[in-house]
């Protein structure tokens, strides 16, 4: 286009938008279809040629030569003895090729060109960076502290971008200056009315998960696998994982010699307590060790209703639950169990069937106690011994020894 070289002419955009010159060519040329559309209501009859090599571009409009008077489009015709104006040669129904000369625009044009420049600048940006952080959803960055605000936190990562740690994704007890570091997940990506909007997150299982990928060299070669990850970020956390290779200690290798991998991550985390774990298949194995550091005596499960009762000492009780119940309900996250935790001496203990007493109880009278529906040791312990005497044909002396014979199997 003749005096325009628009790398030149729009140098500034290059300069302050990371923007390759391909595309930036490819937007001058969706800018210059727009102003054709709007300055000649057509773009359709305009070939828009685009030198990447020299950074200009050039405009030709396409009309075909129509009879004098018959021109209804001047966009689209041009009457013939205009045509024979540019070439002699020209007949009717021929086409007629022109350049559009920089001439030809004026102030107002210019003015829309470079407000169409900005504006396809900007979305392209824009849609550059959702894009971006949209790949990278899970993954950890590392931020500086821009503004402080009392429900969110906004953050510049290494290109300046804008991004935002609320308040209900930060630790209890972070705080943060201007100019601090943080790091943290990409938590989730929307655009909202063609703005991104990069959501960060230091309280999400997969913050502790990417920690621990970072300091543990197994998990990041995938010789360990973190099977789940439960948090009550800042106070507790517990962590299930799993190697395929015996000869690897998975809670080993994650919390290191003297704790040397995980006490790192614990300082990251404002001392969150974190509990590493084996994962196994065995349910009643794996809520034990979910409740560590409290001993389990004994673990009933019901699988329908997904719920465990958990019986242990009297003086482990306290540790199952925790502070402030933390643990039983991290536990029970990890787990997928509802979990009761009970003192042993709660503890019901299973029932024993009377025919299991045939070497200490004669057969008849073990036929006379079913005869009235007692079929267990505790349906006849839960009669009195002058309710069997009425009940039964049985002496007072064989109901005695029968009671004596069926509580010692419980005290036992």
């Amino acid at each position: 286009m003749e005096n325009l070289n628009l790398i030149d002419t729009f140098s500034e955009f290059k300069e302050f938008k990371n923007i390759e010159r391909e595309t930036l060519m490819r937007i001058l040329e969706d800018v210059f279809k727009g102003l054709m559309l709007k300055k000649y209501g057509s773009d359709e009859n305009f070939n828009i040629i685009v030198n990447i090599d020299r950074g200009d571009l050039e405009i030709w409009r396409n009309r075909l030569i129509v009879e004098d008077g018959s021109v209804e489009d001047e966009n689209t015709q041009i009457s013939y003895s205009e045509a024979i104006k540019v070439e002699p040669d020209f007949e009717i129904g021929e086409e007629l090729t022109e350049e559009i000369k920089f001439s030809d625009f004026n102030r107002r044009d210019i003015l829309t060109i470079r407000q169409g420049l900005a504006l396809k600048i900007q979305d392209y940006e824009r849609l550059n960076i959702y894009t971006k952080y949209k790949e990278r959803v899970g993954e950890i960055i590392v931020c500086e502290v821009y503004q402080v605000w009392k429900r969110e936190i906004m953050v510049l990562d290494e290109e300046g971008m804008e991004l935002s740690l609320p308040k209900t994704e930060q630790i209890p007890g972070d705080f943060y200056r201007k100019g601090d570091t943080i790091k943290a997940i990409v938590l989730r990506v929307e655009m909202k009315n063609g703005v991104p909007q990069i959501t960060l997150s230091r309280t999400s299982p997969i913050f502790l998960e990417r920690l621990l990928e970072q300091e543990v060299p197994e998990i990041y070669d995938g010789l360990i696998t973190i099977k789940d990850t439960v948090r009550d970020p800042g106070e507790r956390a517990k962590v299930s994982v799993e190697s395929y290779d015996d000869r690897i200690d998975p809670v080993g290798a994650c919390v290191g010699m003297k704790g040397s991998r995980i006490h790192g991550i614990v300082r990251e985390l404002r001392g969150e307590s974190i509990d590493v774990i084996n994962y196994t298949p065995n349910i009643d194995l794996y809520i034990s060790r979910a409740l560590s550091p409290a001993k389990i005596t004994n673990v009933v499960l019901d699988k329908e209703k997904q719920r465990a009762e958990v019986y242990m000492p009297t003086d482990q009780v306290s540790l199952a639950i925790g502070k402030q119940g933390a643990n039983i309900k991290l536990a029970s996250k990890l787990t997928k169990y509802e979990i009761d935790v009970f003192s042993d001496t709660d503890m019901d203990y299973e029932d024993v069937d009377l025919r299991e007493f045939a070497d200490e109880i004669e057969a008849w009278i073990i036929d006379e106690l079913k005869a009235i529906g007692c079929d267990t040791a505790k349906d006849v312990l839960s009669l009195t011994q002058k309710e069997l005497v009425e009940r039964t044909d049985l002496e007072e002396e064989t109901i005695a020894e029968v009671l004596k014979v069926l509580k010692a199997e419980f005290e036992e």
